[in-house]
């Protein structure tokens, strides 16, 4: 049985597919003893970031929990990946290209795509590799402020098995100022990695762990 622990999804987001693939993905998540906390903000646009990434797992969970929820998250990819076999899959998954030789640059294709769709989300990790950051990549605000669209946030507690929506932040354009706002949503009680050792630094001062 499901646990009722999913929220309904909001009218204005972009879904992906239907009653029964959602209850599947929700089974799936739960045989593995994870669960879902939090609501779902009702915006049709934002730029989705998880915290923290020290896993290949994280990207499991992650995924099965939002097919759960029956989001459709976006994720951008060199557009080399797209002159191979793997194109119809690419497509399917809701890949989006990116054009590397592009006069406009990695942020500004994003930023263009996001203003270009009536309903999308894009997912992007800030952390940016699975082994210990010194700082966060700053593409993910960047893209978001330039779209003036929110930064949808979700953590990942391995201590508790929690998958958590924390809520949504509107970028102002000042970096430095706002991410340590973003950071202060995170707590040790809705964040926690699966390997503390490569636990990214901004990370790991905000937490208080190490």
């Amino acid at each position: 049985m499901i646990k009722k622990d999913y929220p309904i999804l909001p009218s204005n987001l972009p879904a992906r597919g239907n009653t029964y693939s959602r209850a599947f993905f929700k089974n799936i998540l739960h045989i593995q003893g994870w669960k879902f906390e939090g609501n779902i903000p009702n915006v049709p646009k934002g730029i989705a970031i998880l915290l923290p990434h020290t896993s290949n797992l994280d990207g499991w969970y992650a995924l099965i929990g939002i097919l759960g929820l029956g989001v459709k998250i976006s994720i951008l990819a060199k557009d080399d990946l797209f002159n191979t076999p793997l194109k119809p899959l690419l497509h399917k998954v809701d890949i989006i290209p990116i054009k590397r030789n592009s006069q406009n640059g990695f942020t500004q294709q994003a930023i263009d795509t996001l203003n270009n769709k009536e309903r999308i989300w894009i997912g992007m990790a800030p952390e940016g590799t699975r082994q210990q950051a010194s700082s966060f990549k700053s593409g993910f605000y960047r893209i978001a402020d330039g779209a003036g669209v929110p930064i949808v946030m979700f953590s990942l507690n391995y201590q508790t098995k929690t998958l958590t929506c924390i809520g949504s932040f509107m970028p102002s354009g000042n970096y430095e100022k706002d991410l340590p706002i973003l950071l202060s949503f995170y707590t040790s009680q809705n964040c926690y990695p699966k390997h503390l050792s490569r636990l990214s630094l901004p990370l790991q001062k905000q937490l208080k762990i190490s």
